[in-house]
C-alpha cells in the first residue's frame, strides 16, 4: 500500500524520529491540522501528498489556504495558482482563481491581483457573483497605484484615407485643372488599432491625487483590392499612424461639501507620427472643472493650449487653444442623454495650417439591455473653417469652409464576456460637404472591439 513517511512534524509528536501514514491518512490529517490551528503541518503533508500526485489540484489549494494561515501570501498565491492550472470543474477554478487574487493582495501585488479577480469572472458561477467580482474590482482600482486601460479594434471601412468622393476638383462649384490622384480619392480597407494607457499614482489623499501617466496610440492599415486597383502605387503603411505621450495629472476636490465637484490640471509632451514618419512633436497643458448637479446631472468643462514643434511640414508648426463642455444627464431607468461641444482655434506657420472649428454631439446611452446587447446612439454636427486657403496655385477665394454630420450607433454586448471583456460593434456613418470638392467626405464603417466591463 502506497505511504508516507514524514520526520517530525508537530510539537505533539517531536518526540517522534519519524511517523508512516497512508496516502488516504496523510490527506485526512492535513485537513485536520488546517482545521485544527496547525498551518505548518499542513504544509509538510501537502508537500509529501504532492510528491505522489504533482497535479492534485485539492491539495494545492490546501496547501495555498495553509500558507494563507501562515502569513506567507507569495507562497500562497504560488500554490493556488497551480491549484488552477491543474483544476477542471468550473467551482474548483473559480475558487482557486479567488483565493489567488485574495493572497497576490496580501503580498502587496494589486496588479496580479486584478489579474487574478478577471480569471475568476470567467467562471463565476451566476449573476450575483459578477457583481460581485465587478465591485471587488472597483475597490482594487482605488488600492492599485497603476491603472490601465487597453482596447483593441478591427474597423472596416470605404474611407481610409479621408478621400474625396469624386475625381473632379471643384472649388465653390466652379471645376478646376486636372483630377484628383487615386490616393486623393476614397480607399476602402480596414483599420487595426490598438490603444493603450497607463497612469502610477504617485499621492494620494482624501482631498488630491497626483499621478504620472502614459499613451500610445497605434492604427494600422490594410487597403481592399478595389483601393489597390484605384491607387496602385499606394499602400496602407502610407496611412499608418502612431501617437505617443507622457503627461503629469493633479486632479482635486473642490466645491462645498453638500455639492462637491473636482478639478484637475496636466502637462503632456509627445510624439505623432503618420506614414511612417514623425509629423511633429508638442506639449501641452490642460485643465477640467467639474460640478455635479441636482438630479445626477454633471456638467464639465475643459480647456487647453498646445504648442508643435520639430514639424515635417509647417502647417504642424502651430499653437493651438481647445475649449470644450460636457453636459451629462440621468434621464430615468438608467438612461442617460449627453450633450459635448468643442470649439480649437489653431495658428499654424503655414497658413494651409490655420483653422477654427466647432462641433456639438448630442448622445443617448440605454441604460436596459436589448436583447443581448445595450445600445447608445450619437450624433455630431461640426464646422470648419480655414481663412486662407489654397489648391496648388489656385487661391480659394473667402477661404475654405467643411460642414460635418455623422451619426453612430453602438453596442455592448455584455453578457458574452471574457475574464470581465465584451465585445463592441459600433457603426458610423456620415459625410462632410466643403466648398474645396477634395474635401467632400462620404463614410461608412463598421467597428468591432473589445471593452472592459468593470
Amino acid at each position: 500500500m502506497a505511504a508516507l513517511s514524514l520526520g517530525a512534524f508537530s510539537e505533539a509528536q517531536a518526540e517522534e524520529t519519524s511517523h508512516t501514514l497512508t496516502l488516504d491518512q496523510a490527506f485526512r490529517t492535513a485537513i485536520e491540522a488546517l482545521r485544527t490551528g496547525q498551518p505548518t503541518v499542513t504544509v509538510a503533508l501537502t508537500h509529501g501528498l504532492l510528491k505522489a500526485n504533482p497535479k492534485d489540484p485539492v491539495l494545492h489549494y490546501l496547501q495555498a489556504q495553509a500558507y494563507a494561515r501562515m502569513n506567507e501570501p507569495e507562497e500562497g498565491r504560488q500554490a493556488a495558482a497551480l491549484a488552477y492550472r491543474n483544476s477542471k470543474d468550473q467551482d474548483s477554478l473559480f475558487q482557486s482563481a479567488q483565493l489567488a487574487a485574495r493572497l497576490s493582495l496580501q503580498a502587496g501585488r494589486p496588479t496580479m491581483a486584478q489579474f487574478w479577480l478577471r480569471r475568476t469572472a470567467v467562471h463565476a458561477p451566476n449573476e450575483e457573483a459578477e457583481k460581485l467580482i465587478a465591485a471587488d474590482y472597483k475597490q482594487l482600482r482605488r488600492i492599485n497605484p497603476w491603472a490601465f486601460r487597453i482596447r483593441a479594434e478591427i474597423k472596416p471601412t470605404d474611407n481610409v484615407n479621408n478621400g474625396a468622393d469624386t475625381a473632379l476638383q471643384i472649388i465653390d462649384g466652379v471645376p478646376v485643372v486636372g483630377q484628383l490622384s487615386g490616393s486623393a480619392q476614397a480607399l476602402s480597407g480596414a483599420f487595426g488599432i490598438v490603444d493603450v494607457t497607463t497612469a502610477y499614482r504617485l499621492r494620494q489623499s482624501a482631498e488630491s491625487m497626483t499621478s504620472v501617466g502614459g499613451r500610445l496610440y497605434v492604427q494600422r492599415v490594410s487597403l481592399s483590392s478595389e483601393a489597390k486597383a484605384l491607387a496602385p502605387n499606394v499602400t496602407g503603411s502610407q496611412f499608418a499612424s502612431t501617437y505617443g505621450e507622457v503627461s503629469v495629472r493633479h486632479a482635486m476636490i473642490v466645491g462645498p461639501a453638500e455639492n462637491l465637484g473636482s478639478a484637475a490640471v496636466d502637462v503632456a509632451t509627445g510624439t505623432s507620427w503618420f506614414g511612417g514618419e514623425r509629423s511633429y512633436n508638442f506639449a501641452r497643458l490642460g485643465g477640467e472643472r467639474t460640478w455635479r448637479m441636482a438630479g445626477g446631472a454633471q456638467l464639465r468643462l475643459n480647456a487647453l493650449v498646445e504648442t508643435r514643434f520639430a514639424e515635417r511640414y509647417g502647417s504642424n508648426d502651430a499653437n493651438i487653444l481647445g475649449i470644450g463642455a460636457q453636459y451629462v444627464r440621468p434621464v430615468g431607468s438608467g438612461n442617460r442623454i449627453s450633450i459635448s461641444m468643442a470649439y480649437r482655434d489653431s495658428r499654424a506657420r503655414w497658413f494651409m495650417g490655420t483653422y477654427r472649428s466647432a462641433s456639438v454631439r448630442v448622445a443617448y446611452d440605454l441604460g436596459q439591455a436589448i436583447g443581448p446587447a445595450k445600445l447608445s446612439a450619437g450624433l455630431v454636427l461640426g464646422y470648419s473653417d480655414y481663412p486662407n486657403y489654397a489648391v496648388s496655385i489656385f487661391t480659394v477665394p473667402g477661404g475654405r469652409q467643411d460642414k460635418s454630420i455623422y451619426g453612430d450607433l453602438s453596442l455592448f454586448f455584455d453578457e458574452y464576456d471574457y475574464a470581465g471583456f465584451a465585445p463592441m460593434l459600433r457603426v458610423r456613418t456620415g459625410k462632410k460637404d466643403s466648398n474645396v470638392s477634395r474635401f467632400d467626405i462620404r463614410e461608412f464603417s463598421v467597428s468591432l472591439g473589445i471593452e472592459s466591463k468593470f
